[in-house]
């Protein structure tokens, strides 16, 4: 069994911060690569940043390059989205998320594992 839970979601203002925590448990040694997707209101969930776990290769959205960053703690099987000069377009619900395979690709399918989701609200 595994499971992800997120931490760190609230309520922001415009061009505030946020961090997004990640903990992972349960079968944790095959994952090898940790994402961040997000679900804005009325819209699919979306790709926002992966991280491969063994080599910590990054890859991000558009949207969010420059402004987010995704970091990982191997020790305490964490991965983090520091969130910079947040928009209100990035209000959403955030999900974390885990796959087997080495690539931190942007696909949602090839995630295999995912959290229950963290809030985050930007006010203009």
């Amino acid at each position: 069994q595994v499971q992800l839970v997120e931490s760190g979601g609230g309520l922001v203002q415009a061009g505030g911060s946020l961090r997004l925590s990640c903990e992972a448990s349960g079968r944790t040694f095959s994952f090898a690569t940790m994402g961040w997707f997000r679900q804005r209101p009325g819209k699919e969930r979306e790709f926002v940043a992966a991280i491969s776990w063994t080599d910590g290769t990054t890859r991000y959205a558009d949207s969010v390059k420059g402004r987010f960053t995704i970091s990982r703690d191997n020790a305490k099987n964490t991965v983090y989205l520091r969130m910079n000069s947040l928009k209100p377009e990035d209000t959403a619900v955030y999900y974390c998320a885990a796959r087997d395979g080495a690539n931190p690709t942007p696909t949602l399918n090839a995630y295999q594992y995912w959290g229950q989701g963290t809030q985050v609200t930007v006010s203009s």
